[in-house]
């Protein structure tokens, strides 16, 4: 592919088409204006892709739009079959799509560079996008590999466990600097087994980054991976000559590394100890947390939970993954508007963890179309639970768990929770009192005094709720 002519035009067209990613990020920014954000973004990503073809020699159009309509019908077919619960391991895999994306056209880049016109006459590639190429191709296959991992862990295919080796920080630090060392080197030596070798360690890197990161961890990786493949895209924007790339990969990377800084803050970490190990970071953690404690706990009916929360003036309802494996969300919500019309305030509390992705529980509730002004974020909500009579948690661990704010010992140490102990009464929906989070810690709220577990498939419970509610 090969630019024809700098046309206004269409630098034109690019700039509009920007806008509409920039207000896209806007609109993505809150539930209620999501659709619109998805509009702009899909109509502006149309623009980018409409003019580029128009303003630049393809070798066949055709190829183009059959290449076009498979990923569409592909595209297309994974949006309508695809479980909310499984929203987050896609969005790992699309983000594979893109980094090795990035990865073959560096590598078509490479070997033919008179087509994309970075050859100097000598057939030599121009040092300046030598550099592009050699980040764009290193980005490109951390963000596959691990991406790929991220899956695995998402998907259930790969314990979500830290999965430690040995001397792990020497290797990753000295794989990194061989990488940067290598794309130096590739500015006075084009040959292929440096271009290679760089890929190589590339993909290895990706791997080997995002194997000791525990589940816990998975919402910043995911966010941190999205960042890594709008970079990945920038890179190449610039070694094929195209604003738009540039534009929409530098949003999607600056936007990817803010919400990654934003869950950081969340879990109280710094982004540097998730990249270096995550939770469980060390290995008599990672090994040892996941044992339940054996003492006295109180069980309870569903007909209990409904008589508690028909008679309470307030009730909080804190989602959490175990909602969205049972996808419990639409009894969840039935169950609400029954108690809203036997005059109980209801109110939706979201820790931005929650889930295996950033805003996982609030697509899920939107999905069931709960009011948007009865979710509340951790920061906006934590301070009623002392005030409220009835918590009800429904399959969610790690982010109600005090031993965040009590035990240094504890690998969520320090992570911001939901207070869900202060109010009067704990209803916790969880299958069994023998499994423990995902970050492998057990949950002490499980044997307070104010609890009641009602063990069961989150659905099941909720639906028993909501027919003794009717009763």
């Amino acid at each position: 592919m090969e630019q024809v002519i700098a046309n206004p035009w269409a630098m034109l067209a690019y700039l509009v088409a920007g806008v509409c990613f920039i207000l896209a990020l806007r609109g993505l920014s809150s539930p209620t204006s999501s659709r619109r954000g998805n509009r702009f973004g899909m109509f502006g990503m149309t623009l980018a892709v409409g003019t580029t073809l128009v303003t630049h020699q393809i070798a066949s159009l055709p190829e183009i739009g059959v290449a076009i309509l498979i990923g569409g019908a592909f595209g297309l077919i994974t949006a309508r079959k695809i479980a909310m619960t499984a929203m987050p391991q896609l969005v790992a895999a699309f983000h594979s799509l893109v980094g090795l994306a990035a990865v073959l056209v560096a590598v078509a880049a490479y070997l033919n560079p008179a087509a994309f016109g970075i050859a100097e006459p000598g057939g030599a590639i121009h040092q300046i996008s030598r550099i592009e190429m050699g980040l764009g191709i290193a980005i490109g296959a951390i963000t596959f590999s691990g991406s790929v991992i991220a899956f695995l862990k998402l998907n259930g295919n790969m314990s979500g466990k830290p999965i430690m080796l040995p001397g792990r920080h020497i290797i990753n630090l000295g794989t990194l600097a061989l990488i940067i060392g290598l794309i130096a080197y590739f500015l006075t030596d084009e040959a292929p087994w440096v271009f290679f070798t760089i890929t190589g360690l590339s993909f290895l890197i990706g791997f080997l980054l995002i194997i000791p990161i525990g589940g816990a961890d998975m919402p910043v990786v995911v966010s941190m991976l999205n960042s890594y493949s709008g970079w990945a895209a920038a890179a190449m924007g610039f070694t094929l000559h195209n604003s738009a790339m540039i534009i929409t990969g530098a949003l999607v990377g600056s936007s990817g590394a803010i919400l990654s800084y934003i869950m950081c803050a969340a879990m109280n970490r710094s982004f540097i100890s998730v990249i270096a190990g995550g939770f469980g970071g060390d290995s008599s953690a990672a090994a040892g947390g996941g044992q339940a404690i054996d003492r006295p706990w109180k069980r309870g009916s569903a007909e209990d939970a409904a008589f508690l929360m028909s008679q309470a003036e307030q009730v909080i309802i804190v989602p959490g993954y175990g909602m969205a494996v049972a996808q419990a969300q639409h009894a969840l919500r039935e169950m609400a508007d029954q108690l809203k019309a036997e005059g109980v305030t209801v109110k939706y509390a979201i820790h931005p963890v929650a889930g295996r992705m950033p805003g996982h529980m609030n697509v899920l509730l939107a999905e069931a179309n709960v009011p948007y002004d009865e979710v509340f974020e951790l920061e906006d909500i934590n301070s009623e639970f002392a005030q409220t009579d009835v918590a009800f948690v429904i399959g969610a661990n790690d982010v109600t768990n005090p031993a965040a704010k009590t035990d240094k010992s504890s690998p969520i140490y320090g992570m911001p929770v939901l207070d869900v102990e202060k109010a009067k009464t704990v209803l916790f929906v969880k299958r069994s009192m023998g499994g423990v989070g995902y970050a492998g810690v057990d949950n002490e709220v499980f044997y307070r005094d104010n609890t009641m577990m009602l063990l069961a498939d989150a659905k099941k419970m909720v639906e028993e709720i909501v027919k003794a509610l009717g009763h």
